[in-house]
């Protein structure tokens, strides 16, 4: 007789029909995820279930047969659709009980809010009678840690990003710890590339593509491609060191084309190498509406090099403000590389900065021509080594704000790539 396979270490439960129907993004899942990986301990299945007490009662029974820990997140709260610790004790028949501890937490944190106490919130109370309690640091729903029978442990969390985030910290992950489900320390470092293709990509690391640890798995975006290079070995730090000779070699294959990796954005790696310049950037935008300036906003400490914009959407601005002749405009056209230049070129000498980017373009769905389609946009980029613009042309099918968000990544690499070869 063949031996049934082992559980698999953990599996990730997210409950709410507003996951169904699109209404929100699963990030829970995606940051779950991470942090497994970081703790060593494998998932193998993820999986997304409404607010329906029948159909979370059965995705919990087939999970407890495949798995050691689930995780779910979701579904506690005080309202009729928060059936998530309910239908988990139903699964495996056991009763609820209000734990005075829980109530207490619920009626001090609304007390110190100064939000009432009404009576649907203590439910939030109600766990089965042998379950440990997860407390909620930030929020009123509790979780629990609960093994409703051995080999096989629930762990719930609410679906507020935030509270599932502390409660994670404090509690869960020193439990899992402790647990001895790791199974070696995994790391990970994602690359960043802008201007190369995931295929074009996938062609120059092919060969590294089919190594079993460490592993690569290309991802493309809104613009930017990424390899996410992922390690096992026994610790961190033996982890790490597995991946990077293999971030030296990508590295080396693919040149300028990588910009940064982890959680660094090309705003922040502009603003970066400005620093290091003593330098500085100002921006003049048409068709992105003030997006390349929101970018670098988004930077703490934008201030040290950012000075700040013009959002020159009407000629009538492009002139008053920014200088652009009114030759240009009419010869030109507002699209066209002479007033991307000039726009650049007039923020500079508003604002004194070292450097200026300048964008003009067609966002559609309308306003395109045979001459100049729906996608067609100008960046000039004006600095010490001169004035320069040229034409970049993005899909009209993915729509405006696709276009935009190119743009204004495609805008922030051209300055990156002239301050990486200016003197």
């Amino acid at each position: 007789m063949t031996p049934s396979p082992a559980p698999a270490a953990a599996e990730i439960l997210c409950i709410g029909t507003e996951l169904l129907l699109g209404t929100i993004t699963n990030g829970n899942a995606r940051w779950l995820a991470e942090q497994l990986a970081g703790l060593g301990i494998p998932h193998l299945r993820q999986q997304v279930v409404g607010d329906n007490r029948e159909r979370l009662i059965a995705a919990v029974r087939e999970a407890a047969g495949r798995c050691r820990v689930l995780i779910t997140t979701g579904g506690l709260g005080p309202t009729p659709d928060d059936l998530t610790t309910e239908a988990i004790a139903a699964a495996f028949g056991a009763t609820l009980e209000e734990r005075p501890e829980a109530w207490a937490a619920i009626q001090s944190r609304l007390a110190r809010a100064g939000r009432p106490l009404t009576p649907s919130l203590r439910r939030q109370a109600l766990l089965p009678p042998d379950a440990q309690l997860l407390p909620n640091p930030t929020g009123t729903a509790p979780g629990m840690i609960w093994t409703p029978r051995p080999g096989f442990t629930v762990l719930t969390f609410p679906g507020v990003p935030s509270e599932m985030r502390a409660m994670w910290r404090d509690t869960a992950a020193p439990w899992l710890r402790a647990a001895g489900l790791a199974e070696g320390v995994f790391a990970s470092r994602m690359l960043r590339f802008w201007g190369l293709a995931e295929s074009e990509l996938a062609e120059r690391v092919a060969d590294l593509l089919e190594g079993g640890n460490p592993t690569l798995a290309p991802y493309a975006g809104a613009g930017e491609v990424k390899l996410r290079l992922t390690a096992r070995a026994a610790t961190t730090a033996a982890a790490r060191a597995l991946l990077e000779p293999l971030e030296a070699e990508i590295r080396s294959r693919v040149g300028q084309w990588c910009f940064g990796a982890d959680d660094d954005s090309l705003a922040a790696v502009v603003l970066e190498l400005l620093r290091q310049r003593d330098e500085t950037v100002a921006v003049a935008e048409s068709c992105t509406g003030g997006g390349i300036g929101a970018a670098l906003a988004a930077v703490p400490g934008a201030s040290d090099a950012f000075l700040g914009g013009v959002i020159a959407y009407a000629n009538a601005v492009k002139q008053g403000v920014l200088g652009v002749s009114e030759t240009s405009l009419a010869v030109h056209g507002a699209v066209s590389d002479p007033v991307a230049l000039a726009m650049a070129e007039g923020v500079l000498r508003l604002t004194g900065a070292t450097w200026g980017i300048a964008v003009t373009g067609i966002a559609g769905p309308g306003g395109g021509s045979a001459a100049k389609p729906v996608g067609l946009v100008h960046i000039a980029v004006a600095g010490p080594d001169g004035s320069r613009s040229e034409a970049a042309r993005f899909s009209a099918s993915r729509g405006r704000s696709w276009i935009q968000t190119l743009t204004t990544g495609e805008a922030l690499n051209r300055l990156r790539l002239r301050l990486l070869a200016a003197p």
